[in-house]
């Protein structure tokens, strides 16, 4: 199996084309929820494809489908959001990812 090079970040998988998915309720117009942040997870040439499904699955707590897509978006275009939410579970999210050193970055939306 050939290498896949990728980033970290947490808890909320997003299809990839689609909006991104989120643990929080929706925010009511005109209120700060604090949820303006996501990990982006990056490819690398050091991890297998099977480690890097794993290692969302335990981030994000998602589907081995979804991880298995958002693995494959890392692998295709360099990068993938795998979580988008408050920034303290954003900041497990990435911490799970970089426990096998994926690289990963924390951004505000």
């Amino acid at each position: 199996m050939k290498p896949l090079r990728i980033s970290r970040d947490m808890y909320t998988c997003i299809d990839p084309g689609t909006k991104h998915e989120t643990l929080e309720s929706p925010a009511t117009p005109g209120t700060d929820t604090g949820d303006a942040y996501r990990v982006v997870l990056f490819n690398d040439e050091e991890h297998s494809f099977d480690e890097v499904i794993f290692q969302i699955i335990l981030a994000v707590r998602c589907s081995r489908q979804k991880a298995q897509q958002l693995t494959m978006e890392v692998h295709n275009s360099g990068r993938a959001i795998v979580f988008s939410g408050l920034i303290e579970r954003c900041i497990r999210v990435s911490a799970v990812l970089e426990e096998i050193a994926l690289k990963t970055e924390i951004q505000s939306v």
